[in-house]
């Protein structure tokens, strides 16, 4: 099994910056694939970044150039730095895991993740 936990949200002004955090816990030398997805009240979950291992990046295109997704694998965590953010982008934010190898728009799917956190606020105001 994969623990996941979320921290790092907030609530801040467009314009700002905020850092998602992850943290990875159980069997963690299983997890090849890593994202972030988010869901705003009464929308479908969408996947924002995911990361391969070896850096392999896939982003949404609302997010890309603004969003930055990492992975630390010495402290088993993962990361994603949101700068330039918009009154848009106030959702719950979810970490998610998978032992598949993910490149590109497969990255971004919820159906491709097993394992998720229990998510994290982030809300920007005008």
């Amino acid at each position: 099994q994969v623990q996941l936990v979320e921290s790092g949200g907030g609530s801040v002004q467009a314009g700002g910056s905020l850092r998602l955090s992850c943290l990875v816990s159980g069997h963690t030398s299983v997890v090849n694939s890593m994202g972030w997805f988010r869901q705003a009240p009464g929308t479908e979950r969408e996947g924002v970044a995911a990361i391969v291992n070896g850096g392999y990046t896939t982003y949404a295109d609302s997010v890309r150039g603004r969003f930055s997704i990492s992975r630390d694998n010495a402290k088993n965590t993962l990361l994603l730095e949101m700068n330039s953010l918009k009154p848009e982008d106030s959702a719950m934010y979810y970490c998610a895991a998978d032992r598949v190898f993910y490149y590109g728009l497969v990255a971004l799917s919820r159906s491709s993740y097993s394992y998720w956190g229990q998510g994290t606020q982030v809300t920007v105001s005008s």
